[in-house]
């Protein structure tokens, strides 16, 4: 049976009730002089209020007023006004339906309205059918339903006959893609998908369970796990091509679907739905596998270095002593021969006197093997992972279907005798830059030269597959980057692209903008009017702006969060739920039904944010048991639904009136929180020294002015977070209204001070050593004599005029979300020899830096604004420590979208405590104003709705109510 009940009565309501906004009443409306002509034909003014109504609700949303039905306040004001007429006579109305229905039909015969019926509902239905492949969510085609309807100007039949026919086409659209990828397999292929379902392996777990437990790895027996799977997809032979035509988001459904059914699952349902997971699995489990052996070996490479370094800096310390020792010797006998010519006597003896000729000649080769040992890098000992190498690499080569641009192409003779298994000595080094390091440890002629040239192939695939010099035919991550930028036709429509499309306008701009502030920086060096700063002999000096928090903002603060109730997170979370719905949002991933079990949903969800895990969560309630939590986590939770549900949480915060107080949604900062990992699963490995010797991972979150986290990714430890700044301002509505943006030192790279400058992004960094930042200028030789000190270089103009066309592209396809930005800045910063593009955008990133320095130097509130900013995000890491109560704080999950969930649900339920505090922070104003403590908007933009201790987050999580259905 198709599903009929597809959508939340929230949705309902959002859908179907007359409009209450000003802006919607405002658009839809507003009487034209022809409707005031046919309104004033009714004389009775209940008749002419009352044909104006059912005139507006036919327009939108597009249906009959119904007998006795509510009219909002806002509405019947609006058409009053236009009328003449007060909300009383509506009243009267009401009461007749004889005139409602004389009214209907006159509506229809002016306007041309016709009922949902006959051929033109045989219209709409075949519509339906062929819109709803495309429709991203069951809200979405009823959507679309609705307002196809009132294009047509056909009246709306009931929400149930509304529900029914988006059900049937939704089931019939996944039908018909079903069958159509179907009807590319042949019977064996068939029988090859069904088995994958019945083949076990080792006994214990059946093929396709086995093929869906990949992982990034972390060593060579990593990679081989990986390499097995990949080769039996490649065994299995499902091509691509299968699913072209299919939309995209029908694509990761089912193979989210495939993810989340065990094998005894996929085998009771229909043959045609079965063999599409089996087949979207097939094809995008591939490509996920070939991404993550490509992963495994960039890690092993690294692992390689780090611990070539360690054995080379070992090296150089242990011989530390014997140089010491070396040196005295020398320095006795270099004595000893100076006091010898000194008094003419013999060298000879002196030489024999002080050390002797046996004991020199040992010192003299003691200081030779020193001073190779302390010149000596990395590549030294990098030979070291050779045989970690040889477990895994050739077979990995051969398994990967990899490209190669044609400077790459040396690279990939050499990768085909690595995998061929061929002796590389003496092979050639032409794929090495000339200015590498190692030229001179490959021209030797020793034996296991041949190790050292294999090391050095695979460590060059790594830089080149990070740079885009080669990629992988069918990927996510490693795809062709020239075929992944849009065209430049699509470039120059991009609504977010609004520098000019010929580069001579957009120079001569920075050229004045550069000559206007670099004169205006030397006229406040000289007269010492550099806000908290000066340039004195050529350098820079700078100095913090104290903190301008007045004194009364933090008895304000204590008073307010005194009034506020003690409440359960329990009953936080339902009551912010009833307020704005964010649970809508979890469908379930197989039908995009809404979820019925509403307190078992929130349960999972409190699991997730206070890192407790669902075992311990069933513990810990009295509503759920694990299998039940279980159910809705696989069926309900996934990263599109919690990405939704969280800008629900951040669009009614910012409309609340309290978070006007602290700014208007436009300005945001970004930093990384560090978080433990158990030495387990993805986090091994991942060490940066600046937390400590634990590996770990990095969640990166975009706050904004009004405290919402509209944006968070789980990133490595390990790597720079400025490549991730665009990812959250791209990726989301709240991230498009941001106009500027602030980030720590760890977030700037002049890549991206180009691209948020092209983006229409104000990119505001706090930069730590901002002294030793140089100025570029197109002309240094004109710069004003007090800032030469701080010129660095030169602009690179027609470098930038040649690559501009491209550099649109690139941005263009950032703005498209196409593909993460932070996937392309990495590309464009990963190589030494990176592509003009790359280099282009980093003379636009240093023209950009440039001014930005100026205007930071001069501009104090700019440097104040930026600090408050940083300080709302820091001050969200405190909100999210306490909150992590679970297992001592450490992520102890294996898999990458364990670790997602677990991060992500800590954001969403901060984002929802930040709500309830916003809103009772709002009434604790309100009530202190009704005794008379009226505080100043500059005082309440002080207050923060971080505070956490009125809210109970530990012992039993008890529901006031339990709704608890199938699933």
């Amino acid at each position: 049976m198709p599903r009929r009940s597809i959508l939340t009565e929230r949705q309902r309501t959002s859908l179907l009730d007359l409009p209450t906004d000003e802006v919607t009443i405002l658009h839809n409306y507003t009487l034209a002089d022809d409707d005031l002509d046919h309104i004033n034909e009714r004389r009775r003014p209940e008749n002419r209020i009352g044909f104006a109504l059912q005139l507006c609700a036919l327009r939108y949303p597009g249906r009959f007023l119904s007998s006795g039905e509510v009219i909002p306040e806002q509405v019947i004001r609006f058409i009053g006004a236009q009328l003449g007429l007060t909300g009383d006579e509506i009243l009267p109305y009401a009461a007749r339906r004889q005139t409602r229905q004389q009214h209907l039909h006159a509506l229809r015969a002016i306007y041309g309205y016709k009922m949902f019926a006959g051929r033109g509902a045989r219209d709409l239905k075949g519509w339906l059918e062929r819109e709803a492949e495309t429709a991203r969510s069951n809200e979405d085609l009823a959507r679309r339903f609705i307002e196809e309807c009132r294009r047509t100007q056909t009246v709306l039949p009931g929400v149930s006959v509304i529900e029914r026919l988006c059900a049937d086409a939704l089931v019939a659209a996944e039908r018909r893609i079903d069958g159509r990828i179907v009807a590319h397999l042949d019977e064996g292929l068939k029988g090859q998908l069904d088995n994958l379902l019945t083949d076990m392996v080792d006994g214990t777990v059946s093929r396709f369970i086995w093929l869906r437990q990949f992982e990034v790895g972390k060593n060579s027996a990593g990679a081989s796990r990986l390499l097995d799977r990949l080769e039996f997809l490649q065994g299995l032979g499902v091509s691509p091509v299968i699913l072209e035509g299919v939309p995209p988001h029908r694509i990761t459904r089912l193979r989210r679907q495939g993810e989340r059914y065990f094998a005894d699952g996929l085998r009771d349902i229909t043959s045609d739905r079965r063999l599409a997971i089996l087949t979207v699995c097939a094809v995008e489990w591939h490509a996920g596998i070939a991404d993550a052996v490509v992963e495994t070996h960039d890690r092993i490479v690294g692992k390689t270095w780090q611990e070539a370094k360690r054995l080379c800096d070992a090296r150089i310390t242990e011989a530390k002593s014997a140089l010491r020792d070396t040196l005295c010797s020398f320095k006795n006998l270099g004595a000893a021969l100076l006091e010898a010519k000194g008094d003419e006597a013999s060298l000879d003896v002196a030489t024999e006197t002080s050390c002797g000729w046996l004991q020199l000649e040992g010192l003299v080769a003691t200081a030779a093997e020193l001073t190779d040992t302390m010149a000596a890098d990395p590549i030294a000992h990098v030979v070291q992972g050779y045989h970690r190498f040889r477990r895994y690499a050739p077979r990995m080569l051969r398994a990967l279907d990899i490209h190669a641009a044609p400077v790459a192409l040396p690279l990939m003779q050499a990768g085909r005798i690595v995998a061929d298994g061929r002796n590389g000595k003496h092979q050639s080094t032409s794929f090495l830059r000339r200015s590498s390091k190692w030229h001179r440890h490959l021209n030797t002629e020793a034996d296991d030269d041949h190790r050292l040239w294999e090391v050095a192939v695979l460590s060059h695939l790594r830089e080149a597959f990070r740079s885009g010099d080669i990629w992988l035919a069918h990927s996510r991550r490693y795809a062709d980057l020239k075929q992944a930028l849009v065209p430049i036709e699509a470039a120059r429509v991009t609504p977010r692209l609004t520098v000019p499309f010929d580069p001579e306008s957009w120079l001569a701009d920075r050229k004045a903008r550069l000559t206007d502030g670099l004169d205006r920086l030397a006229k406040a060096a000289r007269s010492g009017a550099i806000p908290s700063g000066s340039i004195e002999n050529g350098v820079l000096k700078v100095d913090r702006l104290p903190a301008a928090v007045p004194e009364a903002a933090e008895a304000l603060v204590l008073d307010l969060y005194d009034r506020l109730p003690a409440v359960r997170v329990t009953d936080l979370l339902q009551e912010v739920d009833e307020d704005i719905g964010f649970t809508d949002a979890f469908t379930n991933v197989r039908t995009g039904s809404p979820c019925t079990d509403r307190i078992g949903l929130l349960t999972v969800l409190l699991a997730e944010g206070l890192n407790l895990g669902l075992s311990k969560m069933a513990e810990a309630t009295n509503t759920h048991d694990y299998m039940q939590l279980s159910r809705l986590s696989r069926w309900h939770i996934e990263s599109d639904a919690i990405n939704r549900a969280l800008a629900v949480v951040i669009d009614a915060q910012a409309n609340l009136p309290m978070a006007k107080f602290w700014g208007g949604g436009v300005t945001a900062s970004s930093d990384g929180q560090f978080f433990p990992a158990a030495r387990q699963g993805e986090a091994m490995n991942l060490i940066n020294a600046k937390y400590g010797s634990e590996p770990g991972l990095k969640a990166y979150t975009h706050v904004s002015d009004q405290f919402g986290p509209f944006a968070t990714q789980n990133i490595p430890a390990t790597v720079s977070e400025a490549p991730y700044i665009l990812d959250g301002l791209l990726m989301n509505e709240a991230g498009r209204k941001i106009k500027e943006q602030y980030a720590d030192t760890g977030g700037f790279t002049d890549h991206v001070f180009a691209v948020t400058s092209l983006l229409a992004f104000r990119f505001i960094p706090r930069i730590r050593d901002l002294p030793s930042k140089r100025l570029y200028l197109f002309d240094p030789a004109a710069a004003p004599k007090e800032l030469r000190g701080l010129i660095g270089g030169k602009i690179r103009e027609g470098l930038i005029i040649q690559n501009w066309p491209d550099i649109l592209r690139a941005v263009a396809t950032m703005a498209a979300g196409i593909m993460p930005p932070s996937q392309l800045l990495k590309k464009f910063a990963a190589y030494p020899r990176q592509h003009e593009l790359a280099l282009a955008l980093r003379e636009i990133g240093r023209i950009e830096r440039t001014l930005f320095i100026v205007d930071w130097l001069l501009d104090a509130d700019m440097q104040r604004r930026a600090q408050i900013g940083l300080n709302k995000g820091e001050a969200h890491h405190a909100l999210k420590n306490a909150l992590r109560i679970g297992r001592q704080g450490e992520i102890r999950d294996r898999t990458v979208e364990g670790q997602h969930y677990r991060m992500a649900g800590l954001n969403l339920l901060a984002a929802i405590i930040i709500y309830w505090n916003t809103k009772r922070l709002g009434q604790a104003v309100a009530a202190r104003k009704r005794v008379g403590l009226d505080d100043s908007d500059e005082l309440l933009g002080h207050i923060s709705p971080l505070g956490w201790a009125h809210i109970l987050l530990t012992g039993e999580y008890r529901w006031t109510k339990r709704t608890v259905a199938a699933l």
